[in-house]
Formats: structure tokens, sequence, C-alpha cells
């Protein structure tokens, strides 16, 4: 490897591991922005937040990856043209294609590793990501509840002056109000000197073990003058036993990605194998579903060969009037209610296979999205490495205003069409790949423009048509003064 090859591909990798650094810190602040509902007032250890940032860490990957070659690329080449270090390249008679070789190979592994990563390790944290999400009660239950407040548990809302023991188990000072199954007040509350929280990992229920309090409960009368007296039944208790159901409370809410959304858990293979069984059931039901409609409107497949020449017996023009007027209305009314009953049918039909068919689209995006990450990468690069040479500007400042909005533009669409494609409005495949089409122009302009010496835009051809309007238009009105 020659110097100057040694010399970019240091000066290269030392950029972008400064700007990869600080954009992966950026985002983990990010994310724990996001979920710190999920981590504040919980009485979480070091090691249960150090995991939840371990395993929320790669689904940042495709973002940042992405964005640091970018503004690696636009800082490393702005700074060799500002300091005049590419014209003193291409005085040696080193082009831009020659000096960006060993960056390109550099470039293609980082793209072989990306999709590496987003193949094998996302998938991996994802999965453990989502189950920690779930079972993070289960592994700590006293982080379901914090002291001095009331905290909204299953179906019961539960306050405790103090917690203690090793695993902050052991409860003292224990008020609980019992949620109504109606909507109103509640009408059972228990109170309880002291209490034991128990639980297994493996259970969604959470054991609450009380000691030494009162049971009160709300009595609704049955005569509405006596519901003015508010009578109640009050019991006394040495040991009462609560079991709550922490499904409720490990729920992710249905604004982010759903649990139940596997899609992001899966490799290449086995995304492939989930598609051709989600496919094959998707047209195993359509199939039956136009079996049992055309059935149920009296449309069957005759098993009887009909004979050529066997004629049919003609009917009247107006089949109600073999019918007496009892009759017709009595077939009317069947008629009416199975339409509506085959509507209604059609449209729950409809809605589920529309459901089947974004299952699928989402599949095919988290297909997709593996190969886009390798790709962004080699794009950002090529847009990055001409656009410094062209602006000739090193260090922080228009290097990341144009690194912004070029990755600004490409998440957005990219998150568009990804959305688009999920609700069928194109396919995954294009829905995936559109931004990168539509940037990829981009990226073999500025390599044309930067290999050729030309600047960002070429205002000549701009300025020259619109001065030479103007001169055939003074040449017309202004004929004396043009030949003076």
């Amino acid at each position: 490897m020659k110097i100057l090859d040694k010399y970019l591909l240091k000066t290269f990798l030392i950029t972008f591991t400064t700007v990869f650094v600080i954009l992966f810190f950026i985002f983990i602040l990010q994310t724990v922005w996001l979920f710190i509902s999920e981590l504040a007032g919980k009485d979480l250890d070091l090691i249960l937040v150090v995991k939840f940032l371990l395993f929320s860490m790669p689904r940042i990957i495709p973002l940042v990856l992405p964005l640091s070659v970018l503004l690696a690329s636009i800082m490393t080449f702005g700074n060799l043209a500002e300091n005049y270090e590419f014209a003193a390249m291409k005085s040696s008679g080193i082009s831009l294609q020659r000096a960006m070789r060993v960056l390109i190979i550099f470039i293609c592994i980082l793209s072989f590793v990306a999709f590496w990563f987003a193949n094998n390790v996302i998938p991996y944290a994802e999965y453990k990501f989502v189950n920690f999400r779930k079972n993070i009660a289960q592994a700590k239950p006293a982080m379901a509840i914090a002291e001095g407040q009331f905290n909204d548990v299953g179906f019961y809302n539960i306050k405790v002056n103090k917690k203690s023991g090793e695993n902050g188990n052991i409860l003292t000072g224990v008020t609980i109000h019992e949620k109504a199954n109606n909507v109103g007040e509640n009408k059972t509350v228990i109170k309880a000197k002291d209490g034991e929280l128990i639980s297994n990992e493996s259970s969604s229920i959470l054991k609450l073990v009380l000691n030494d309090g009162y049971y009160y409960q709300d009595v609704t009368p049955k005569k509405y003058e006596d519901r003015a007296k508010l009578p109640f039944i009050k019991a006394e208790f040495k040991k009462h036993i609560i079991n709550i159901d922490l499904s409720e409370l490990n729920k992710v809410d249905d604004s982010k990605e759903s649990v139940n959304s596997t899609n992001g858990m899966l490799n290449v293979n086995e995304l492939r194998y989930t598609l051709d069984s989600l496919n094959k059931n998707l047209e195993n039901e359509i199939v039956s579903f136009s079996e049992n409609i055309n059935q149920r409107v009296g449309i069957k497949k005759s098993s009887i060969p009909v004979k050529k020449d066997q004629k049919k017996k003609a009917l009247p023009n107006n089949v109600l009037s073999l019918y007496t007027n009892k009759q017709k209305s009595d077939v009317l009314k069947m008629a009416a209610s199975n339409v509506t009953s085959n509507i209604y049918s059609i449209e729950s039909t409809q809605k589920d296979l529309k459901d089947k068919q974004r299952d699928i689209n989402k599949h095919l995006s988290a297909l997709y999205e593996k190969f886009v990450i390798a790709f962004a990468c080699f794009l950002m690069f090529f847009i990055g490495a001409p656009l410094g040479a062209i602006i000739r500007k090193g260090g922080l400042g228009l290097p990341i205003v144009f690194a912004v909005l070029i990755f600004i533009t490409f998440h957005f669409i990219n998150t568009f069409g990804k959305r688009l494609s999920q609700e069928g409005g194109m396919t995954p495949f294009m829905g995936s790949w559109m931004s990168s089409f539509i940037l990829s122009p981009l990226a073999v302009l500025l390599t044309y423009r930067a290999t050729n010496d030309n600047g960002l835009i070429n205002f000549d051809a701009i300025t020259t048509p619109i001065s030479q309007l103007f001169q055939k238009i003074s040449e017309r009105f202004f004929p004396v003064q043009n030949k003076k």
C-alpha cells in the first residue's frame, strides 16, 4: 500500500470513528428519552439498566452508520480540498477516482459487515430487547411499585410507604385500591401493615402477600333511597394473598412496534421461510372464502354432466309471480337477510385479508432493509466524498449542514416508502429501495462534477442563455444604439 493510500485511509478512519462515537452517543440518549418511563422511578439497579441499553444499541446502527459514512466523507475530502492537498495530488497526476480507491475498498468491506450485522446481531438483540421489556417486572418485581405514590399495576392501584429487603420486595404501609369493573369510583380498598412480593421469572403472575390488615368494600343497595347511607363491608385479616397479572403491565404501547410483530427478530433465511408460510396461508384463505361464499349464494359446481341437446326449463320474467303474497314477503326477507349477512362476511374477510397482506408486506420490508443498509453505506460515501471535494470545506460547520439535509431526505423517503408499502400503496421492494433509487443519480452527478473539477452548480449554464436572450431583445428593439 502506497503512502497516499495509508494517509487517506488513516484520515478517514479517524474522522469516521470520531463521528460514529458522537452520533451513537446522541442516539443512545434519544433511546433513553423514549423509554424513560420504563426506567425512571422503578428502582432498577445498574445491571438492568446496562442490559436495557445493550439490547437497544444494535437497532440504532442502521441510522448511525450511513450518517457517519456521509459526514466522515464530506469532512475528510473537504479538508483535503480546503488545504489544497487535492490540487497537489492532481498536479502529480493522481485523479479523484485513484484517491478514492482504497476508501472504496474499505466501504465495500464495511457494507458486507453492515449486512452481516443486520442479518445476525440486530435480530438477536431485538429478540432479547423485546423479551427483556416483557419480563423486566418478573426479573425485579419491586420495580413495578415505587415508594410514596400510587402505582397502576394490573387491576390495582398500589401505594407503599417503604420498601426494604435485598430486592425491595418487603413492603411496609400498603394501601390498595381495586379498580371497579365498570366506570366509576373504586369500590374496594385494602390496607395492610406490611407485605411481600413473590414472583417467578417463568410466570407473568405476581403474588402479593399482605399481613395484618383491613378490607373495605362499598355495597350498592338495590333501592335508590338506601344508597345515601353509603353502606360498606369491613373485614380484618391476618394474611391475604393477591395474584396480579403483569401481562398488561409489560405490554408495549400500540403506538410503538408491537411485541407480536416478529419480523425484526428474523434473519434472511427465517424471513423467507415465514413469507412462504404467510403467502400459502393467504392463498388458502382466499380459496376457502371464495368457495364458502359461492355456496352461500347458491353457486355450486355440478358433478352431473349436462348433455348439449338437453334443454333447460324456461323461467318466467317475474319469478315472484310463482308465489303467493305471503311467500313473496318471506322470500324477500330471506333474500335481504342473506345479502346483509354476505356483505358483512365479505367486509370482515376483506379486513382480515388486508391485515394478512399488511403482515406479509412488513416481513418483505424487513427482508429488503437488510440489503438497503449495506447499499446505504456505499451510496452515502459516493455522495459525501465528491461533495466534500466540491464545497472545499472541512470541520464541523458546512459539512454537518449538508450531511443532515441529505440524511434527513434519505430517512424521510425511506420511512415514507416503508409506510406506504405496508399499506399496499406500492410494492415492498419499491418502498424499501425508493430512497436509494432517488439519491443514486445525485451520487453519480456529484462524482461526475467532482471528477471534472466543476462546481456544485454550473451557473454558466443558467446565466449564458439568459444573457443571450437579453442581447437578442436589445438588438431587435434598439438596432441604432447597438450599431453605434
